[in-house]
């Protein structure tokens, strides 16, 4: 089924184009998707993908200092204001998923209370320790838990517990028993082994982030970029956006 649809998005670009290599700079959040679509893309099309990633606020400073990439994936803010500074190509952005936040713990340890945001709290509250993303690295998780924990008035409590890391994955801290609650976006905690995500925050303070692809102005594959732009918001990507805990953001 994934043959015929694939067939049908690339169109004539696989027949006459020819191989090529694409390179894609991505949000941490997004990495696991585009590399499990990288094999049907590279497949149909014969062209070889190399994947590179970053937090939000890398992935906009690496393209704004003229690295040299052909697609990039970050939040629509991220490439508006790339597309104001002619870095991407206008009219070439494309909405694809939305993830939010997660609580998660070692794979084993008991489970806190998310039922409703006070229960939240005193889960942070209690735990020895919390992990999230540095806020300066331009992660945007982590930019909204610091803004979430001042207004739940609990900031002055995390500080001294907090375990933030600058970028790639915050379970990775759990896992290694170095936090014992950790705090990133949902799709950032499925593909870390000996950990449980708990579940999303409590609807009522629940942030979703949302991603779009771009075809970068000076890319050398700019055809190619945009092939794989359909491919990330096409019905093959579907069933991998949701097992990764994303989700099609609203019309």
């Amino acid at each position: 089924m994934y043959r015929a649809v694939i067939a049908c998005v690339f169109g004539l670009i696989c027949t006459s184009a020819q191989a090529a290599e694409l390179r894609i700079l991505t949000t941490g959040a997004m990495k696991a998707v585009v590399l499990e679509l990288v094999p049907l893309f590279e497949k149909e099309t014969g062209h070889k993908v190399v994947v590179d990633n970053d937090t939000a606020g890398g992935v906009s400073r690496r393209i704004d200092a003229g690295e040299a990439f052909d697609a990039v994936v970050n939040t629509p803010a991220g490439l508006s204001a790339l597309e104001s500074k002619g870095k991407v190509v206008g009219g070439s952005r494309a909405n694809v998923a939305r993830v939010g936040v997660g609580v998660v713990v070692k794979e084993g340890a008991p489970a806190p209370d998310l039922s409703t945001v006070d229960a939240f709290k005193r889960a942070l509250l209690a735990a020895k320790s919390v992990a999230y993303i540095d806020p300066a690295s331009g992660g945007s998780s982590g930019i909204y838990l610091a803004g979430l924990f001042d207004k739940l008035g609990i900031a002055a409590e995390i500080k001294p517990k907090a375990k933030l890391k600058q970028g790639g994955y915050v379970a990775e801290l759990i896992a290694s028993s170095e936090a014992e609650l950790g705090l990133h976006q949902i799709s950032e905690i499925l593909p870390v082994k000996g950990v449980k995500l708990v579940g999303p925050l409590p609807a009522e303070i629940q942030n979703y982030t949302i991603y779009a692809a771009a075809v970068v102005t000076d890319a050398k594959q700019p055809e190619a970029a945009r092939a794989l732009i359909k491919l990330l918001t096409g019905p093959a990507a579907d069933s991998v956006l949701k097992a990764r805990g994303m989700e099609r953001p609203p019309a």
